[in-house]
């Protein structure tokens, strides 16, 4: 209990410190033309009120949160829940031996069968369903990355609002700040944040029941929701359209899912109910009693409502919990991109590990100063937060509705929920994400059409590289060499010459030999000793066991010493980082051999055991003697080999679309996909392979 409360604790500091930050922005928003009517203040503080114990509290905090993937959150979460359950993924590149894996197995309970089986057989049969929650999951990647670049601006824009005189200034060499310690990590600073939004939330709830009781206790009556009827009847469409400013007192609520992987289920629920949920009410109402006194100032609600004596105190800690806030979701973006990147939905971008002690906490340089320059655009264009609102409102709601449709999904066929529950979630929450959607969406032209902006640019980037990754992958899986050719090569003493050393093929492919290897053999008439074909493979899953991370297979005859090895990682796991490649596989594939060796002695004892074959015991040491030496031979042959050195050959595969394609397949491939390839990362520096001990193999895909 006492490791719960900690974390509890220290998830204060990285999960709220956006949805913490809302009141310095929220009444602003909503009321843009000012106050009408002083009851409007009660409808909107209903709204408030109920909005954030249905969608914070009740959705995200006692369903989403169920939702984990082996206590991993976020959109891919989601979507590599439903491809481990139902076979969803475009690429045909699943094993039997994945299930195997420790922590891909999913609990399921066994009654509605029938309905779960009927939706995973229609998802498994309908390529556009496939095709529609692969794009669904890129989008809400893409809006979430969106969150992360309005997040910075809003928050930091809002909090030195203060001084009025130098805004633009402040908030410009804030940002600037801000990015520039992007590549020192959170680590440094991690949790030192949560002594800080600890104290932002005390403040804040603090000064929410001074002016509850001293300006207007009676806003007390907001509870009841005939508040929020009479505030549409007498506003109408404005009231509808005004929900754009009330959506902002939920934004960085996915942050509650996204960053669960972090702590726990249970510290982030006792984090929300006893400290965030209640400290952000006691703000809403204490704001609200300020204003029914004071409406001419409900453009300056957060600054003007804070007593005297503690305005400058708040200012700096304002200022820093905006900074906080944006600090997360910047995180958050790089966490995501990585994600992404695993799955082939992203090109390929240099990822740094800023921290030993916490995997997830990772820095990409390229993506930093893309969000940098984006952040200090938007500041510069929009000026006010009044625009940013409307651009983030879509962000946020865009999703919270598409993970909202996933859990639905996972509640049908994994969860097997009962179905009135699964219609009331839909009618409650749903209705009410939809109400929120189509409000954002009415402010596309005043700063709503940012968002979506971004994220049709990103969807754009993302479909162009899975598209043309899946293409390869189907080229190879068509061109492939069978094991007869490999055999004939290989074993062929005429025209190729076996020389010391071990050699690593790398390639997306994990059934058969890729066609790579033909054209290097075609070209260079020797082989290595010991051949390794290496696939690096993401599972649907948030992180591999490092004991289970290679599947080793062992390509017929013995003699040719050709193996094939799939290195298999989650979308949370560190690549190459801190475990030397080589030396695991070579420990790996020593291991393999012997227990290859040992199992085939198993079953040839379980045979003759069958058979009733009687065999003497000086017989039975002589064998064991013999495989004994068998596999030292062995073992003996490949350590040699990497003694003699270790060659890592790269597929550097020019990629251009076939004769006779069409004019939109030919700009996908030839310029697009190709521009992206030549602007990024070559896999070599991805995987951290010396460059002393690579070679690179040429070869046209003609796609």
């Amino acid at each position: 209990m006492r490791v719960i409360l900690q974390l509890a604790f220290q998830s204060i500091g990285i999960v709220y410190g956006d949805i913490g930050t809302s009141p310095l922005y929220v009444y602003s928003s909503t009321f843009t033309d000012g106050i009408k009517h002083n009851d409007d203040i009660l409808g909107v503080l209903s709204l408030i009120f109920y909005t954030i114990t249905l969608i914070p509290l009740l959705k995200y905090v006692f369903f989403v949160l169920r939702a984990t993937d082996n206590g991993d959150g976020g959109t891919f979460a989601l979507y590599s829940l439903i491809c481990r359950y139902a076979k969803v993924g475009l690429i045909p590149n699943q094993q039997l031996e994945d299930a195997e894996v420790s922590n891909y197995q999913l609990e399921l309970p066994n009654n509605r069968e029938k309905r779960a089986s009927r939706l995973k057989s229609k998802l498994e049969n309908s390529h556009f369903m496939k095709l529609f929650l692969l794009f669904a999951t890129m989008l809400g990647t893409s809006m979430v990355i969106g969150d992360g670049v309005l997040t910075p601006c809003i928050s930091v824009l809002s909090a030195v609002g203060g001084i009025k005189q130098a805004t633009s200034q402040i908030t410009d060499g804030i940002l600037i700040v801000l990015f520039m310690v992007q590549r020192f990590g959170t680590d440094k600073v991690g949790y030192s944040f949560a002594p800080i939004i600890c104290i932002w939330f005390t403040f804040i709830g603090g000064i929410g029941v001074y002016n509850f009781i001293k300006h207007d206790a009676t806003v007390i009556k907001a509870i009841n929701p005939i508040y929020i009827v009479d505030y549409f009847s007498r506003n109408k469409k404005d009231a509808w359209i005004s929900l754009g400013g009330v959506v902002l007192a939920i934004t960085g609520t996915e942050a509650l899912f996204a960053d669960v992987g972090h702590f726990t289920v249970r510290s982030i629920q006792i984090s929300m109910c006893c400290v965030t949920y209640p400290a952000l009410i006691l703000a809403y109402a204490g704001q609200a009693s300020f204003l029914r006194k004071n409406n001419e100032f409900v453009s300056e609600t957060f600054y003007k409502s804070i007593p005297d004596p503690l305005y400058w105190p708040m200012f700096i800690i304002a200022v820093m919990a905006a900074i906080i806030a944006s600090q997360a979701m910047i995180s958050g973006t790089f966490s995501i991109i990585q994600q992404s990147l695993s799955l082939g939905c992203f090109p390929r971008v240099r990822i740094v590990h800023t921290s030993t002690k916490y995997e997830g906490q990772v820095y990409i340089p390229e993506v930093n100063y893309i969000l940098m320059i984006a952040c200090i655009a938007i500041t510069v264009g929009f000026k006010t937060t009044t625009k940013i609102g409307n651009a983030y409102g879509i962000a946020v709601v865009f999703v919270m509705t598409l993970t909202s449709a996933f859990l639905v999904l996972i509640m049908i066929m994994i969860w097997k929920t009962n179905i009135l529950l699964v219609i009331s979630y839909v009618l409650i929450i749903g209705s009410v994400e939809l109400l929120y959607l189509s409000s954002v969406l009415y402010k596309f032209d005043q700063g709503g059409y940012l968002p979506l902006a971004f994220a049709a640019v990103l969807m754009f980037i993302m479909y162009v590289w899975n598209n043309v990754y899946r293409r390869k992958y189907y080229y190879e899986l068509d061109h492939k060499i069978s094991p007869e050719k490999l055999r004939e090569i290989a074993g062929d003493d005429t025209r190729f010459c076996r020389i010391p050393g071990l050699a690593m093929f790398y390639s997306e492919l994990v059934q058969g030999i890729p066609p790579i290897f033909k054209h290097y053999v075609a070209n260079v008439p020797a082989l290595h000793s010991v051949l390794v074909f290496v696939t690096i493979k993401s599972l649907p899953i948030s992180k591999v066991p490092v004991e289970e991370r290679l599947l080793f297979r062992r390509v017929q005859p013995k003699e040719l010493n050709v193996f094939r090895c799939v290195a298999r990682y989650g979308y949370n796991d560190v690549r190459n980082e801190n475990e030397p490649f080589e030396k695991l596989l070579v420990e790996r594939l020593k291991e393999f051999i012997a227990d290859e060796y040992l199992l085939s002695q198993n079953v040839l004892q379980d045979c003759q055991s069958g058979e009733n074959v009687n065999v003497d015991g000086a017989e039975e040491a002589r064998h064991e003697e013999r495989l004994q030496e068998a596999i030292e031979k062995e073992i003996e042959a490949v350590e040699k080999a990497a003694g003699a050195g270790v060659v890592h050959l790269i597929g550097e595969n020019e990629v251009i679309a076939s004769k006779g394609a069409s004019i939109g397949k030919r700009i996908l491939i030839d310029y697009a996909y190709n521009f992206l390839k030549k602007n990024l990362r070559q896999s070599e520096k991805i995987f951290d392979i010396p460059h002393k001990r690579m070679v690179k193999v040429g070869m046209t895909y003609e796609l």
